[in-house]
């Protein structure tokens, strides 16, 4: 896990490869670089998988290509076996060395044999071809900009903005060479709208239950495999529950994180299911007036999002993912993905059956830039590498053959969810009704205050290079009376809300922050 820069090009300026270097700081522990004719490169890594051996750049055995890799490969000793047999010398590089060298057995197609949260870069210096990858659900970053003939790649977008120029995305499940005198020319390895597409439905409620079990029980297996502690981030609800229950049982070297105000709902449930268990708990209390301007400011420089609601959970995460890290933990998991997948948002009860496919996929293919944004962003900042099991590709192509009529059931969000694990679950986290991030005794209101600058410090911060700061898609939604179409095509122009909507919305903010809570 690291954060990557590359620079590619005749003209490539060391200065500028630092200042990117140094921006990403926070993602990592160890700096490590490779500069050479026409190609620059460095990481600054979080040693997780072969902590002493996978040191980065990585190298070929024979000097031809280079290596800056960020994130994980699950099936890393699978692959190793393979290559193996086929004849490859490994040297003990971990899942880094075995992206490599997978590369230089099956060439691009390597990429489609990885099940992982991965973005990397592969360089060959002698020719000054770069070739880029990123993992299906675009879990970790990769953004791309050209300046002064050269090609500039990084994790985030922070890194990129001294250029002054447009920043690109590598798209989810996107890869594709370039060079220092040309742009990316992307494909998909893996399409996210076919996925679950070519194989029957799952209508039967017994079935779709066996199988949700079976594809998450086998994501959290092989996020657990590691020799360091897990830490899982406990709201107390149905997702992070579950998550909890399942790392207990696979990984017993494990903690919750909570974070909330004092008296909140999420603490109640969280400190009786941690007790329950036996499970290690750390509770990061957060009274409201703990979120002033600073913070929340910081908050929108670390994880450069471009929609409100993220910009407003973003707040809550930082000090979250602070605290992990002050507790020497460097690998947590997270229930983030599930609401996506099973109904967890009130938008889904609006959508007919023929439309609910079309709206669980838009929300898919853009949490890239909202929830797993948030995620990477706020755990990195602090160098904590944060895995999502709810969105193994495998667990995703279920959830889309599975109706909507056995997500939403009973006037109950993620029903089928709560089906299949009924057994495990505690009867008070299954029947909890879904409580959103950060709503709970004022915190929400607390940071909607600051709602009307963040689109300020948004532009202060150089990121409306790669995008501005637009409304939300669930108002953008309502507004188009759940017409889908309309709502991609008016969210696809990027408005923001207009200052008589801001002041509306900021009055109402005062109003309920003048109410007494607990804090």
């Amino acid at each position: 896990m690291c954060g990557i820069a590359l620079v590619a090009g005749a003209g490539a300026d060391r200065t500028r490869f630092q200042v990117m270097l140094d921006s990403l700081a926070p993602r990592g522990e160890v700096t490590e670089t490779w500069c050479g004719p026409g190609v620059l490169a460095g990481t600054r890594r979080l040693p997780i998988v072969a902590r002493e051996r996978a040191v980065q750049p990585w190298r070929s055995a024979d000097g031809r290509w280079l290596l800056c890799f960020n994130g994980e490969i699950f099936n890393q000793h699978q692959l190793r076996a393979e290559l193996g047999s086929l004849g490859v010398e490994l040297r003990g590089g971990g899942d880094t060395e075995v992206v490599l060298e997978a590369f230089r057995v099956w060439g691009p197609d390597a990429v489609r044999r990885f099940r992982g949260e991965y973005a990397f870069v592969i360089a060959e210096p002698a020719t000054g071809w770069v070739y880029v990858a990123r993992d299906p659900l675009g879990v970790k970053p990769l953004y791309w900009s050209r300046q002064g003939g050269c090609l500039h790649l990084a994790s985030e977008v922070k890194a990129l903005v001294q250029l002054g120029v447009p920043v690109s995305e590598v798209p989810p499940g996107y890869h594709g060479w370039a060079s220092g005198t040309s742009d990316p020319a992307l494909a998909a390895h893996c399409d996210l709208s076919r996925l679950g597409a070519d194989e029957p439905m799952v209508t039967d409620p017994r079935e779709a239950a066996r199988m949700v079990r079976a594809t998450l029980a086998d994501s959290i297996r092989v996020r657990v495999d590691t020799d360091l502690t897990v830490g899982v981030i406990l709201s107390g609800g149905l997702d992070s529950a579950l998550t909890l229950l399942h790392v207990r049982q696979l990984h017993p070297d494990c903690v919750a994180f909570t974070v909330g105000a004092p008296g909140s709902e999420d603490l109640a449930y969280a400190r009786r299911l941690t007790a329950d268990l036996g499970v290690p708990h750390e509770v990061i209390e957060l009274r409201p007036r703990d979120l002033d301007r600073s913070a929340i400011r910081e908050a929108v420089r670390i994880c450069e999002l471009s929609e409100y609601g993220d910009i407003i959970n973003a707040a809550v995460s930082v000090p979250l993912f602070r605290r992990v890290r002050e507790c020497g933990v460097k690998v947590v998991l997270t229930g983030d993905g599930s609401d996506e997948l099973f109904g967890g948002y009130s938008m889904y009860h609006q959508a007919d059956p023929g439309t609910a496919r079309r709206l669980f996929l838009h929300k898919i293919a853009n949490l890239c830039r909202t929830e797993l944004q948030r995620v990477d962003r706020a755990s990195m900042g602090s160098g904590v590498e944060a895995r999502v099991p709810f969105l193994d590709p495998a667990l995703v192509s279920l959830a889309m053959r599975i109706p909507i009529e056995l997500k939403l059931r009973d006037g109950q969000e993620k029903w089928i969810v709560r089906e299949a694990f009924a057994e495990m679950l505690p009867g008070y986290i299954r029947t909890r009704p879904k409580n959103p991030m950060s709503h709970s005794a004022g915190l929400h209101e607390r940071i909607r205050l600051y709602k009307p600058l963040f689109a300020r410090w948004h532009r202060a911060f150089g990121y409306d290079l790669r995008e501005p700061v637009r409304r939300d898609f669930s108002t953008v939604l309502t507004r188009c009376d759940h017409d889908l179409d309309r709502a991609v095509r008016d969210g696809a122009a990027r408005t923001d809300y207009t200052a008589a909507e801001h002041t509306r919305d900021l009055l109402g903010a005062i109003r309920r922050n003048l109410t007494p809570v607990r804090a």
